[in-house]
């Protein structure tokens, strides 16, 4: 083969890799293309190792090369971020499907802010949680949580030295708690 016809099968790889890339990271592909990436990177490293005698081929190999690597740190960042589950569009997904179940505020500590006046928001909010957690909910009554929360409330406000506690209703690691946070 010719260099220029060496180029043009280059250029369809990585062009036919960005799409793989963009199928993968939306989630319409199972793996990440590995072997077309491998194979890319091959023709790469035997171009470079290569003198293109040619100006104009020569140019526009560095061209693809260039455009390759960025391409890579590109892709090698995204696989990072879903690797560390930072990976905005998961994240996205993430926080809609706790959202679907009821959970407000998605995320790893899904919370919602309850005025302590309005016991029975507490309790629903509570009690929805749970449930979207699959926790048993049936010997849970407005009098056992709101137990709980003036126990909780009156060693609160002497320890913390406040006039009123707020409490919340979070879900970390799959389980519903109460927290609580000093108000005045």
């Amino acid at each position: 083969m010719s260099i220029d016809e060496e180029l043009k099968v280059l250029d369809s790889k990585v062009t036919q890799l960005r799409r793989d890339y963009e199928q993968y990271f939306l989630g319409n592909r199972p793996r990440d293309p590995r072997q077309l990436r491998g194979e890319v990177q091959k023709l790469i490293l035997r171009h470079t190792n290569q003198p293109i005698q040619n100006t104009a081929a020569r140019f526009r190999f560095n061209s693809m090369n260039a455009r390759f690597q960025a391409f890579k740190r590109q892709w090698d960042a995204t696989l990072r971020q879903i690797e560390a589950g930072t990976y905005t569009r998961h994240v996205f997904k993430a926080k809609l499907h706790e959202r679907e179940r009821g959970l407000a505020g998605g995320g790893t500590a899904a919370t919602r802010v309850v005025d302590r006046a309005n016991d029975d928001d507490l309790f629903e909010s509570y009690r929805d949680a749970a449930l979207a957690c699959g926790q048993d909910v049936s010997g849970l009554t407005r009098e056992k949580l709101q137990a709980v929360v003036k126990k909780q409330e009156a060693g609160l406000r002497q320890k913390l030295q406040c006039e009123r506690v707020n409490f919340r209703v979070a879900v970390e690691g799959g389980k519903v708690k109460l927290k609580a946070s000093p108000q005045g």
